[in-house]
């Protein structure tokens, strides 16, 4: 059997190598190692950004994986793209990994409608869901606008929000997207004391009640009115882009607030700047960004009602590194187990 390792600047296939030696597999294997790209950081940052944009189809993968491809059983990846033209070359294909959360750089249609499972894995869900928890402290509470006053000279007491800045245990957070990351920020601000409200149309509330988490499933809408914090944790596909538009926040109390570590694009910009802009909500919390690095003259930095950090969410020393190894213990475990919330494309391989 061949397995095929694809490696970047991020994430070195000598990794990856090193973790798919540790397969469940019943037979003698050999592990074909790769390189995408260049081992810049900077330039891995543009073209990463360019698929999550665009698509799998946008950057073109190592020259040498189509010929490889063709008989190769187990394909595990970082961030190389694999478009459907890639992967129609898998004749053998069995199983294709990423030892990250996001999906923007796999054709999953392709795969599925070729019956490959894609296995993937949320590397830095604790890291990212403390993140969002910060941002929701940072925002209400004024901190960063606070510190930046006094870095400036600036003793500052009065803010946009004065007028309903509350405790966090008085406020009700909606969780939109109850995935992995979703369920941890619902869990850490139960204990915060928080009521906690979730939407996600994948989700049932026995699924919520199952975990012990004591959350209420609610509509879309219903979410947006009622909760005093948003936090945003969804995929970007065709069907969330955009979503978070000026319809759903015009349903947002004046004094609430939006909080975003998942992806820019589920939020229409122009809606967001406006309702900032106009206090139709009470402010906001950005980690990710619709260009990044962000540019100075970004109309969003004039805002005062809104608190930016740059893409830091998922950022901890040993989440890149030790991805690998949970990538392939997560398959061990699916193949041992014959189950795995990590199996991206489950539902439609058992449906088709």
């Amino acid at each position: 059997m061949k397995v095929v390792v694809v490696g970047d600047a991020p994430v070195s296939e000598d990794l990856l190598a090193e973790a798919a030696a540790k397969l469940s597999i019943n037979e003698p294997f050999t592990i074909t190692k790769l390189h995408w790209g260049s081992d810049s950081r900077q330039e891995f940052q543009k073209r990463a950004l360019n698929i999550e944009k665009n698509g799998p189809s946008v950057e073109v993968p190592p020259s040498e994986l189509v010929r490889e491809l063709e008989d190769t059983d187990f394909l595990f990846v970082h961030f190389c793209p694999l478009s459907a033209e890639t992967i129609s070359h898998g004749k053998k294909l069995q199983l294709i990994g990423t030892c990250r959360g996001g999906l923007e750089h796999i054709d999953i249609q392709a795969a599925t409608a070729a019956r490959i499972p894609v296995f993937h894995v949320i590397r830095n869900a604790e890291a990212t869901s403390d993140f969002a928890i910060g941002l929701m402290f940072a925002e209400t509470r004024n901190i960063a606008r606070g510190h930046a006053a006094l870095k400036n000279g600036e003793w500052r007491k009065e803010y946009p929000n004065a007028a309903y800045t509350s405790a966090i245990k008085d406020l009700v957070l909606g969780v939109v997207g109850f995935g992995n990351i979703g369920k941890l920020v619902a869990k850490k601000c139960l204990g915060l004391g928080m009521t906690v409200l979730v939407h996600d149309p994948f989700v049932k509330q026995a699924d919520i009640d199952k975990l012990g988490i004591n959350a209420k499933l609610v509509s879309q809408s219903e979410l947006f009115q009622t909760a005093d914090i948003v936090s945003l944790h969804l995929r970007l596909t065709p069907e969330t882009e955009g979503i978070i538009n000026k319809d759903l926040l015009g349903l947002m109390k004046p004094s609430a607030y939006l909080i975003n570590t998942s992806r820019a694009g589920v939020v229409k910009k122009e809606d967001l700047i406006e309702a900032l802009h106009n206090r139709s909500i009470g402010g906001a919390a950005l980690d990710v960004f619709w260009d990044e690095p962000l540019s100075s003259d970004d109309p969003i930095l004039k805002l005062d009602n809104l608190t930016v950090t740059p893409h830091l969410a998922g950022n901890v020393v040993d989440a890149l590194p030790k991805s690998p190894k949970l990538l392939i213990d997560t398959i061990n475990l699916y193949w041992e187990k014959g189950f795995s919330d990590m199996l991206v494309n489950a539902k439609d391989l058992t449906s088709s």
